[in-house]
């Protein structure tokens, strides 16, 4: 049996067009969605994603307001560049890119965003909300992976889901998704005895680790749907996820591609939550 591809690149784009639609909507009302990206130093992977946001903002009409300072900033610095930011009326939505260089505290940095402008949903408001199971701005990546279920038709209600990774921007709040759609959640990381185990029991395998292959085909579920969500590089300079591609997908029904499938999402994800910022600001209804 060879898995059906859960196409990223194309559940992103439909996301896209109609974000597009949407936001030409608001414009005719006088509302503009804007996101401030803030890049501090010269990263090169760091830069990869700013333009790849940069570029998702030109094409669907949100304003794009690019911050681009050296690595040599200090905190006091950032911080007043976020405060800035947060009362800036024409800013909806604010990026910090991760990591920050050495020296800078990150966990300071994101708290400092504004709750109502914390568009990739890496704040204890956003994240306390996701617990308690309240509205609120909900991680991309994670937010990304729930869309391409939908899209895919591939329901977590009263299936065995096991998430393989508990960071706070990607495992634990996709597991706090996945138990939202009424799934039986395990999580699982490096240090789960019986890995294989606690993989082969579930009907929907989600993994962010950030080491490549590092789950084989015979740890995947006959029929189960996959979501590989890390991106490592091989030393020959191959992009690849946790996931043994090859092998997994003789034996999973779904599966998504790396890359391909969770990295357009998140971008997907993001200018989503930005439009649905914009809408707040403006006292509309909003779906979050």
């Amino acid at each position: 049996m060879a898995a059906e591809l859960i196409d990223g690149k194309k559940v992103a784009a439909d996301i896209r067009a109609k974000l597009k639609t949407e936001i030409e909507g608001l414009k005719s009302k006088g509302i503009n969605p804007g996101l401030a990206v803030v890049l501090v130093g010269e990263n090169p992977a760091s830069q990869k994603y700013v333009a790849s946001k940069e570029k998702a903002c030109a094409e669907i009409g949100v304003a794009s307001f690019a911050h681009k300072i050296p690595a040599t900033t200090t905190q006091a610095d950032l911080i007043k560049l976020v405060d800035q930011l947060n009362s800036d009326p024409k800013v909806n939505g604010i990026l910090v890119q991760l990591p920050l260089p050495k020296g800078l505290d990150e966990k300071q940095i994101m708290n400092r965003i504004s709750p109502a402008k914390d568009v990739d949903g890496f704040g204890p408001d956003a994240l306390g909300k996701l617990v308690l199971d309240e509205p609120g701005f909900v991680a991309c990546t994670p937010h990304g992976a729930i869309k391409m279920l939908e899209a895919y038709n591939i329901e977590p209600k009263g299936k065995h889901a096991v998430v393989v990774g508990r960071s706070v921007i990607v495992g634990k709040p996709l597991a706090l998704l996945l138990l939202r759609k009424h799934a039986t959640v395990t999580i699982a990381h490096s240090r789960t005895p019986d890995l294989k185990e606690t993989c082969l029991k579930a009907d929907i395998l989600c993994v962010a680790v950030g080491k490549a292959k590092m789950i084989t085909g015979d740890m995947i579920k006959e029929g189960a749907a996959v979501v590989d969500i890390g991106i490592n590089v091989t030393p020959e300079g191959k992009i690849v996820g946790d996931v043994d591609f090859d092998a997994a997908k003789e034996r999973a029904a779904y599966i998504t591609p790396v890359p391909g499938g969770a990295g357009p999402m998140t971008i997907a994800m993001l200018m989503y939550n930005t439009v649905q910022s914009a809408k707040m600001a403006a006292g509309l209804k909003v779906e979050l």
